[in-house]
């Protein structure tokens, strides 16, 4: 059966590739996103376009109003930062930017597209963490502060709509061979460094996370909610 699944910050590389497979599966998808450049592409494939800013509740006020009355069956929430920075060089006005790109536009996700599903009686939510929201890296400290509160937040939310038919889930990746990993990867040092970390000694392609979360999307059993499912090599559970 088709489904609807709205794509927050569906411009990210992660957000695109999920959007390309639920498309090409024959299912209907919404992109919110500000950077409409990278846009053209997954529109031409049948994708619906709503430019905002994720952070902005007016903005997702107006995207509500673009849906109109159709269901929203599931939602991805895939904005992010990566900011690397120890506290003591921190700026405060730095430390709230990574907080409100991360965590904010995710409780904004929760609370006005859950209120939407709410209404219709079901949906999956998926949010994107990471291995920083529960494990200790240097200078991660802003992206792990953000990234814990979400998968915090994941699991509230999943008890909160349990009986409510919303199912609540995160994936949580290392190293991914994305656009925004691109500054740790420039380096041949630092690369090398970050994958010595990794048990398997090897970075995630996009396909790793995007193909779990099309699977929470659309094949988990009902029966999973307020998991955070570690796609890290093992970087997190087992010493390499």
């Amino acid at each position: 059966m088709s489904q609807h699944v709205l794509i927050v910050g569906g411009s990210s590389d992660i957000g695109l590739r999920v959007a390309e497979n639920l498309l090409h599966k024959g299912h209907s998808v919404t992109i919110f996103a500000r950077d409409e450049s990278r846009l053209e592409h997954i529109k031409t494939r049948g994708a619906t376009i709503v430019l905002g800013d994720a952070r902005e509740t007016d903005d997702f006020a107006r995207l509500l109003e673009h849906i109109g009355d159709a269901v929203v069956d599931g939602v991805v929430h895939c904005v992010g930062s990566i900011v690397l920075r120890p506290p003591h060089a921190m700026k405060k006005t730095d430390f709230t930017e990574v907080i409100e790109t991360n965590l904010t536009t995710a409780f904004l996700t929760l609370s006005m597209i859950g209120k939407k599903m709410l209404k219709a009686g079901h949906g999956r939510m998926v949010y994107i963490s990471s291995v920083a929201g529960s494990y200790g890296l240097t200078n991660h400290e802003a992206i792990s502060a953000a990234k814990g509160g979400l998968e915090a937040m994941v699991r509230s939310a999943a008890s909160t709509y349990a009986q409510r038919g919303i199912r609540v889930n995160a994936v949580a990746p290392g190293l991914t061979k994305t656009r925004l990993s691109e500054p740790l990867r420039r380096s041949e040092a630092v690369q090398e460094a970050s994958i010595s970390l990794i048990p398997t000694k090897a970075m995630n392609e996009i396909s790793d996370v995007s193909s779990t979360i099309e699977w929470l999307l659309l094949d988990a059993p009902d029966t999973l909610t307020g998991e955070i499912i570690h796609i890290d090599g093992g970087m997190s559970k087992v010493r390499g």
